[in-house]
């Protein structure tokens, strides 16, 4: 179940009709899941818990219709590849993919062909894509690098609009987040203007970041009340000969999307603001976690073709909201990002993998219940 579900309320703006990043319009998501084995790990065999997902921005084809991007990062100890032509040109020219850190470039490659097999000009296609990673070592061979061109082009193939899968799925599967299961989450509001005008925001997270003692919901210090005695969190072999994980290990990809006309400085600013969604539960960048963020906004197209072909424009006619507007957007998109995390820790179900090491998932009757106990913004939703 997901947090609304349990009554949990993060924020005050208003869902959208799936509360999911496809709620905006022509945004599609697709996962790819590998779960392959048990027992003790061997390197390239397994145990394998890990996957890929793939978010494209409309029903075109996206090199060939850009659309504006930002991006933000709030600590670097993880990679968006692609984001040197996203700051440079202010352009998202490719579908945002997310897999484990040992599988970034076998992604990154698999997405290249993908958008040559789509354009059908491989010889004028200049492939850039952005593709993210978080580290799911603690359940998955990540040394083996299971994820192979056919497991990407599994999940284009099953991008589609509509409910987007949650939890332990696609580049989400072996992730943790503050000491539970993790994976992937998301959610979305609907922004209505004082000028009639209605947008929408929405958000996709792979959660695999901080730590239980910090991790709090609307104030409570939950990482407290379900300690590590209450709900244990796995120990590594390696552990025992002196090498484990600093605190704060873990990273989290943000990519946001919005329908409203945002141009890419203002997608920078976007980007950023959901680096403080992801705060918002006690987070806070940490030395060793990846925390990075990229936002799209789908209102302009008919911009440049990426790639060598016929320059019919000099000039483009673009819209962009004002800046009297733009804090409505802002807020969203902090409740999207928090709300999305949560979902990921809620849908997800606990999770055994590599040398019988488990993580458990957070039971969101008992979050409620501490929630309750706390009188902090819980409501029945019947």
């Amino acid at each position: 179940m997901r947090a609304r579900e349990h009554g949990i309320d993060i924020g005050v703006g208003e869902p959208g009709p799936l509360n999911a990043i496809t709620d905006v319009p022509g945004v599609r998501v697709g996962h790819a899941t590998i779960i392959e084995g048990d027992g003790p790990l061997v390197i390239g065999k397994g145990p394998v818990r890990t996957g890929v997902t793939v978010i494209l921005p409309h029903d075109g084809q996206i090199s060939r219709e850009p659309v504006f991007a930002g991006h933000h990062r709030l600590n670097g100890f993880g990679e968006l590849t692609g984001l040197s032509w996203v700051r440079e040109s202010g352009l998202l020219t490719t579908p945002i993919a997310i897999t484990n850190t040992n599988s970034i470039g076998t992604v990154r490659d698999a997405v290249v062909a993908h958008e040559i097999a789509e354009r059908g000009d491989p010889d004028l296609y200049i492939g850039l894509p952005v593709v993210g990673e978080t580290w799911d070592g603690i359940l998955n061979d990540i040394r083996g690098q299971h994820v192979t061109p056919a497991h990407v082009a599994a999940a284009f193939d099953n991008a589609h609009r509509g409910v987007v899968a949650e939890g332990n799925v696609g580049g989400g599967t072996g992730m943790q987040c503050y000491g539970f299961k993790g994976g992937c989450g998301t959610s979305s509001r609907t922004v209505r203007m004082r000028s009639g005008h209605t947008y929408t925001v929405g958000v996709l997270v792979q959660a695999n970041h901080g730590e239980r003692r910090h991790f709090q919901v609307n104030g409570v210090p939950i990482g407290e009340v379900i300690d590590r005695q209450r709900v244990p969190f796995p120990r590594l072999p390696e552990a025992a000969a002196g090498r484990h994980l600093p605190g704060g290990t873990g990273s989290v990809i943000v990519v946001a999307a919005t329908d409203a006309p945002l141009l890419p400085h203002q997608l920078d600013r976007l980007a950023q603001r959901a680096g403080l969604g992801v705060t918002k539960f006690g987070a806070y960048g940490e030395n060793y976690s990846g925390d990075l963020m990229v936002a799209f906004s789908t209102a302009a197209r008919g911009l440049p073709d990426m790639g060598a072909g016929e320059r019919t424009h000099t000039e483009l006619p673009v819209t962009m909201l004002s800046l009297t507007c733009i804090d409505a957007v802002f807020e969203a998109v902090i409740e999207c990002t928090a709300e999305a995390i949560l979902n990921a820790m809620l849908q997800a179900e606990t999770m055994t993998g590599r040398d019988d090491l488990t993580l458990h998932a957070l039971d969101g009757e008992v979050l409620a219940d501490v929630l309750q106990s706390y009188r902090r913004r819980v409501f029945s939703l019947a």
